[in-house]
């Protein structure tokens, strides 16, 4: 359990309704300072609805959220030490860079001189000292982006929220601001929670990640945790390509379990569980876990037929089709060597794996 010490935001069994809808279904977790928490999940599953709770935009239909030791459920938004970026940066269009930022500053009551001086020392932060005097409709997207996050982080809050910021730009300029984004967070020291449907962008900057499916928590862990051990189906769907496969127990041998897939295939995984001898289960096992070969190995070496092979630059994507049984995605890296890589449809081919790649799933 965490010290409650270093909690910044406390979420207790929270419950949103609207109406006979339920949107969030006792949602419990604590996020820490100077933590880079992201709430990742599908359009609909209620992480946008938690964060607007947290920043005091919905009401809590039951249950608590603490800031800091204290439950805010009372406190209007302009009164939690809370600051929000949208997914549109609302930045005033008559207004220079510089004065977006201080704006608020100046709102909360600073000088127009310490606002100016503080929302130089945000424009240095995010790069963006020689922008100062432009309007915004003379930046790009990502320098809008850099402005609203500085304007956000000007008032120096406990908490950062950030509700898809990066959506609305083109692949390469949103892998460059996750980046940025990452070591500004660890430059402020300021705790950041971000909300993204995009699994690239929750392990490339996160922590730790909260998975969310309708209204309910699915698993919190580090980006590490939620890509190798997924806890449920969902999960190891949502995060990532996987291989999702229904088996049954054929034995259970001193911790290593023998799985029947169809077909007369079997794989042997080492995991301890409480499964028993005829269950039915899933596994997970990610498609560069295993490897493509020729020749079979002495274990877990299932046999097929390649259906296609696709170049992808960094790797190949090969999908087998073993006999009688069901259709395999194996992803080699164009960096290996000695193994099998570009194999035309057709071809047969072994699928091989080691014994600790599966991962016993809940349903």
């Amino acid at each position: 359990m965490n010290d409650v010490t270093n909690v910044t935001i406390d979420v207790r069994n929270v419950i949103k309704r609207y109406g006979d809808f339920t949107a969030l279904h006792k949602i419990s977790m604590s996020i820490l300072d100077n933590e880079f928490f992201t709430l990742l999940g599908p359009s609909g599953c209620g992480k946008t609805t938690l964060l607007k709770m947290i920043a005091g935009f919905e009401d809590v239909t039951e249950g608590a959220i603490f800031l800091s030791g204290e439950e805010i459920g009372s406190l209007p938004p302009n009164r939690r030490p809370v600051n929000t970026v949208f997914q549109n940066y609302a930045l005033f269009p008559h207004m220079t860079v510089l004065e977006n930022i201080g704006f608020g500053l100046e709102m909360r009551g600073s000088s127009r001189k310490d606002a100016e001086t503080r929302a130089g020392e945000m424009l240095e932060l995010v790069q963006l000292s020689s922008f100062a005097k432009r309007k915004p409709s003379q930046l790009s997207g990502g320098q809008q982006q850099r402005v609203a996050l500085a304007r956000a982080l000007a008032p120096s809050p406990k908490v950062l929220l950030l509700d898809e910021p990066l959506s609305a730009l083109d692949l390469k300029l949103r892998q460059s601001m996750q980046v940025e984004l990452k070591q500004i967070q660890r430059e402020t020291g300021i705790t950041f929670i971000f909300v993204t449907h995009d699994q690239e962008e929750a392990l490339t900057m996160s922590d730790r990640i909260a998975v969310m499916n309708a209204g309910e928590l699915q698993q919190l862990g580090s980006p590490r945790e939620i890509y190798e051990q997924p806890q449920n189906m969902f999960v190891a769907d949502f995060i990532g390509d996987s291989n999702l496969l229904s088996v049954s127990i054929d034995s259970v041998t001193e911790g290593l379990m023998k799985c029947h897939i169809g077909g007369g295939h079997f794989l042997i995984i080492d995991e301890a569980s409480a499964v028993g001898v005829g269950d039915k289960v899933h596994l997970s096992v990610r498609p560069e876990r295993l490897l493509l070969s020729d020749e079979a190995a002495e274990t877990n070496s299932l046999k097929g037929t390649v259906l296609q092979s696709i170049y992808k630059g960094t790797d190949i994507s090969t999908t087998v089709e073993l006999e009688g049984g069901p259709i395999i995605s194996v992803r080699t890296s164009n960096t290996a060597r000695g193994i099998k890589r570009l194999m035309p449809p057709g071809s047969a081919a072994f699928v091989n794996m080691e014994a600790g790649a599966a991962r016993l799933l809940a349903d």
